[in-house]
């Protein structure tokens, strides 16, 4: 038995909420996934890095991400501060990126021995990642299932999506109708199958050469801060526990929705 059902790869930080929700809250695309997948009952782990030790926002995203099941023995202590994203959070629950500084995930790239436990898990998916496409290269070419978040990445050199199992990304609502051609082109660049999220508007998943859409249910939003994140978190869980593809788009559909319920990408 492997040691993780998922291991999520990438970016973490301190969210600071301004506007309609005021709060400082752990988050970071790899972290929220990590979580909510542990949330769902998944065996995860969280490899990344942050500030040094003894740091506080450092050591606050390790014990958030720890207190909620996810093993964080991957995760990196490097000399830069940890990162922190600043959004403001409408009245209506939307959430805008005010300004990022990736502090310690900026060039970050996992070492042989991380790469060796990467390889052992069943599923890898990687958020922010700074490293040239060098992780994902490596564990594609080792037959390791992979998805990766396009849509919230470093610089083009990140973004190959070839390897991957799934390549996520996200598009506005207002661009909903260009969601079938954006799942098309990256299945075109070698991603083998594509889900793109909408909001409000649903999900497109295009797999095995056959599209599916599916509906996002009616919600009131307290912040949409980590939505996305859990959608993919709710698809892969499902996934991995063996369920078809409309199925795990209802499932990312569920977990995105619970997760617009409170501030941040997960309960703290």
């Amino acid at each position: 038995m492997t040691a993780f059902d998922l291991i999520a790869l990438g970016d973490n930080c301190i969210d600071r909420l301004t506007g309609a929700v005021t709060a400082d809250l752990v988050g970071g695309n790899a972290v929220n996934v990590a979580v909510q997948a542990a949330m769902l009952g998944l065996r995860t782990a969280y490899c990344g890095s942050v500030g040094p030790t003894g740091e506080a926002d450092g050591d606050r995203v390790l014990s958030a991400v720890a207190a909620k099941g996810v093993d964080v023995s991957l995760a990196d202590r490097r000399g830069s501060a940890t990162s922190v994203t600043r959004l403001n959070v409408a009245p209506d629950g939307n959430r805008t990126i005010l300004t990022e500084d990736f502090g310690a995930c900026a060039g970050w790239v996992p070492d042989a021995a991380r790469l060796r436990t990467l390889k052992a898990a069943r599923h890898v998916h990687i958020g922010w990642l700074q490293d040239g496409g060098h992780a994902r290269r490596v564990l594609a070419r080792d037959g390791v299932s992979l998805s990766q978040d396009v849509s919230v990445n470093a610089a083009p050199e990140d973004l190959g999506v070839e390897g991957l199992a799934i390549a996520f990304a996200s598009l506005p609502e207002d661009q909903a109708d260009r969601a079938e051609s954006r799942a098309a082109d990256l299945v075109a660049q070698g991603a083998k199958g594509a889900v793109v999220t909408l909001g409000a508007r649903g999900s497109l998943a295009l797999i095995g050469g056959q599209t599916w859409r599916a509906e996002a249910p009616r919600i009131s939003p307290v912040d949409t801060t980590g939505a996305g994140d859990a959608y993919i978190a709710g698809f892969l869980a499902a996934r991995l526990n063996g369920a078809d593809v409309p199925m795990a788009m209802a499932a990312g559909h569920t977990c995105a929705a619970a997760c617009c319920g409170h501030p941040g990408g997960f309960p703290q």
